[in-house]
């Protein structure tokens, strides 16, 4: 087992190399700059897989929701623009982690455990984590457009551990530390539908396999029985995932689902984070009502995926937030919804990650025939 994982991890490495290129003078164009975009991501991916609090098992890093899954996910889209033939450094570390984790699942210790985090912090770290590596490499493959052995050996890993009793059956277990909006309340449902974003993303006609479909059936029926009483960042999430399977919406709701989130746009043509769930912050302080770059990209992005076109009034409002608010180093904005951070700290970005990631996905994605 440890032969064939160094094996997978230097097949990683070895088909990637170096980054962004030195001279980027013509890698800005007048709408956004790809270049200091791609450049903020991985400084902050380098910093949280190099973070002590970030450490794991294994000589592994934890796969955050808000930094390096959407590292995972947006950074891909920017190589081609920048002139990059293979993956950055950041993307090689990452990869190889979550090549290790796959590989020695059965050796590598949950990224929290009861012992140490409380009660059911084992399984939902478990759960959480089997559909955040299936998703991440579904993501590279979906690039290259052929599914390794290692992607299927995560969703291997993933499918067991969905429940198939109680209340969330269909679903996985799911962190919750009650910190919104990726380990709260809610984000159980949030992580079903990331679930189904990876089979819907993973090439080869994965998702028409005949062993998978009873699971991606109680998959599909649990979105489908849950939907109506999500908040909206939820709602958001299936329509994400309905670009690739087929039912997890109705036209009904789909129709109500663009209202519901045209409402939501705001005068200057983004959306803000504070108003996509029941949110309140732990110390009591008002939420952050202003346009945000996390929900602007996600809704974006979304949209996006599920067919909407890009000359559309709304997308082109959202686009033109999107690159009027990026920020001089690359990033976007967005404010925690836990609570008041030092901005200065590096924690307090965590949110301004996951905005940098999205938004970066969904200009991107704008211009995509």
């Amino acid at each position: 087992m440890r032969i064939r994982c160094i094996g997978l991890i230097t097949s990683v490495l070895l088909t990637a190399s170096s980054a962004l290129a030195a001279d980027h003078k013509d890698l800005s164009v007048s709408d956004w700059n790809r270049f200091t975009a791609a450049q903020y991501l991985d400084a902050r991916q380098q910093w949280w897989m190099d973070w002590p609090k970030a450490q794991r098992d294994h000589e592994t890093a934890c796969v955050s929701c808000h930094t390096a899954l959407p590292y995972a996910m947006a950074r891909p889209s920017l190589r081609e623009p920048l002139g990059n033939q293979t993956l950055s450094t950041q993307e090689q570390r990452m990869l190889g982690y979550v090549v290790k984790r796959v590989t020695l699942w059965r050796e590598v210790q949950p990224f929290y455990t009861d012992e140490k985090s409380g009660p059911r912090k084992s399984p939902e770290s478990r759960g959480t984590e089997a559909v955040l590596n299936a998703l991440v490499l579904a993501r590279y493959d979906n690039a290259s457009g052929h599914m390794r052995q290692i992607t299927k050996d995560a969703f291997t890993n993933m499918w067991p551990l969905q429940l198939t009793t109680g209340e969330e059956k269909g679903s996985w277990d799911w962190l919750n530390f009650h910190n919104a909006p990726w380990e709260s309340n809610e984000s159980h449902y949030w992580g079903a539908t990331l679930a189904a974003v990876a089979v819907g993303i993973t090439p080869d006609n994965y998702r028409a396999r005949h062993e998978i479909q009873p699971q991606l059936a109680l998959l599909s029926e649990y979105l489908n029985r849950d939907y109506d009483n999500q908040p909206l960042i939820n709602r958001v999430g299936v329509l994400w995932a309905s670009a690739r399977i087929p039912g997890l919406l109705t036209p009904a709701q789909r129709m109500a689902l663009l209202k519901d989130i045209a409402r939501h746009q705001q005068t200057d043509g983004g959306w803000t984070t504070a108003t996509l769930g029941p949110w309140k912050r732990k110390d009591d302080t008002s939420l952050d009502t202003a346009s945000d770059g996390y929900a602007t990209g996600l809704i974006v992005y979304a949209m996006r995926q599920a067919g909407i076109p890009a000359s559309s009034a709304a997308m082109q409002q959202g686009r033109k937030w999107l690159i009027a608010n990026q920020a001089a180093d690359g990033h976007w904005n967005a404010i925690s919804l836990n609570k008041q951070r030092e901005s200065t700290a590096d924690p307090a970005k965590f949110m301004s990650d996951a905005a940098t990631a999205y938004a970066s996905l969904a200009l991107s994605s704008l211009q995509e025939p």
